[in-house]
């Protein structure tokens, strides 16, 4: 406080005091008289310096105080200098909260955007991605800088540089997983600058799916359900006209009736099965899981199958499996009709003896796979499949032998229902046969820190 009061007294006594120095040395006045003012001089600064110092302070005070108290000043004219200045600084302070509160609520509402939102900044023709939504990292994650280059969003983002309006394009993505996107670009300022742009993603996949699945269920439907549906009405006419109350025939009809029923049973749940698996292909599986367990549980669910074929399954299942993201409910369907595939095709080859089949799950890296995660292998012992088949397997209704395919009794949709459950999880499924010496169907699944790791499409 001393100081302040010092350096005041000393500019407001200062240049009185040179004055009178300089006159008491012309001689225009008599030192004692000289001495008199100049010790007038220093009180006067003196006190004028603490009172202003005073009021300083309590303007400091003031100013820094969240709701200053009412202010009142002793030095003339600086009351009501510091009401303005108060004034003005909590009007201005307000005015930031307020701004700052709405910043808040805009953050908070792009973060619960459902839609994937991007922010890029930097020059023009260098963007790149300095803000993303949760629903943008749910979404794309790992894949951000592939879907930047994607040519038609470079197109969007070059256009958007010179046009005063939003930008909009249709965006297919062939990986990990097929996705049609809707893509809105928008520029924040005026063209030729550095302003921020903004990418919002609506991902249209499951609308056009629908669309897709509606044709492709009824094509599918109305070719497969044909020959069972043929086959009940010429055996429903044949009982009731020439077999009408033959009792040796009607047993027999009936079984076959009653089979054909069964596979439009089957075909039509494995449809449904299918139609709901390609509906959520795009959005990969949130949950954790361990393989484990449901690689034993669907053993123990395989067991009247295996006791019906006389068949063997022996598991080999490491006790260190990393965590995965996946639907325990859907890989046990696929691991069900592996193993259901694979203990129907020993019993083609052994007969009555039954077969052995093998699954083992095993961590990764193998030598076909460099990232980490789970390897799991269903080999048979079965007669095989020719090479020339091997590509089309797990397309609908393919079947390499059409006669031995009825005699296992599948529908032609389960390896279809695999590939696109490992496509959701983001693996890969590989097949390998020997014609005459069994088949191995291998499943990689990423461990749970790699999860968003594009794939490799594989059939």
């Amino acid at each position: 406080m001393r100081r302040p009061i010092a350096t005041i007294a000393a500019w407001l006594g200062g240049p009185p005091a040179a004055v009178l120095v300089a006159l008491m040395l012309a001689g225009a006045i008599p030192a004692w008289e000289g001495a008199g003012w100049l010790a007038g001089c220093a009180v006067w600064s003196v006190a004028a310096g603490v009172v202003l110092a005073r009021d300083l302070r309590r303007f400091s005070e003031a100013l820094a105080a969240s709701a200053p108290a009412e202010l009142r000043l002793i030095t003339p004219g600086l009351t009501n200098l510091a009401q303005r200045i108060i004034h003005t600084i909590a009007a201005e302070r307000q005015s930031r909260e307020a701004v700052t509160a709405d910043a808040n609520y805009s953050h908070s509402l792009l973060n619960r955007l459902p839609d994937a939102l991007f922010q890029l900044d930097g020059p023009p023709g260098a963007r790149r991605i300095v803000w993303r939504n949760p629903a943008a990292v749910r979404a794309y994650g790992a894949e951000e800088s592939a879907l930047l280059r994607h040519p038609q969003l470079r197109a969007a983002l070059a256009e958007v540089e010179l046009a005063e309006q939003p930008v909009r394009a249709t965006i297919s993505l062939a990986t990990p997983v097929p996705r049609d996107l809707d893509a809105t670009v928008i520029r924040s300022g005026d063209t030729g600058g550095a302003a921020p742009i903004y990418i919002l993603l609506a991902d249209r996949t499951r609308e056009r799916e629908l669309n897709r699945m509606r044709a492709d269920f009824v094509a599918n439907a109305s070719h497969e359900l044909r020959t069972p549906l043929t086959s009940l009405i010429g055996f429903i006419e044949t009982l009731r006209g020439p077999a009408l109350g033959d009792a040796e025939a009607l047993p027999r009809f009936l079984a076959i009736m009653a089979e054909q029923a069964e596979r439009m049973q089957r075909i039509i749940a494995d449809l449904l099965s299918l139609s709901r698996i390609e509906m959520t292909e795009h959005q990969p599986p949130a949950e954790q899981i361990e393989i484990g367990p449901v690689l034993r549980q669907v053993a123990g669910f395989m067991e009247p199958v295996l006791e019906k074929a006389s068949a063997t399954l022996t598991l080999d299942i490491a006790a260190d499996l990393p965590a995965l993201p996946g639907d325990s409910g859907q890989l046990t369907l696929v691991f069900g009709n592996l193993i259901d595939n694979a203990v129907k095709y020993s019993a083609l080859k052994h007969g009555a003896a039954g077969g052995t089949v093998v699954m083992t799950a095993h961590a990764t890296p193998d030598a076909d796979f460099n990232q980490p995660g789970v390897l799991v292998s269903v080999v048979d012992d079965g007669p095989g499949i020719a090479r020339e088949h091997l590509p089309r397997l797990t397309e609908r209704f393919y079947r390499a032998d059409k006669g031995r395919a009825r005699a296992v009794g599948g529908t032609g949709l389960g390896l279809a229902i695999v590939k696109h459950v490992v496509m959701r999880h983001r693996g890969r499924l590989l097949i390998d046969s020997v014609e005459g010496e069994g088949t191995t169907c291998r499943v990689w699944l990423p461990a749970a820190t790699l999860a968003a790791v594009p794939a490799r499409r594989s059939a």
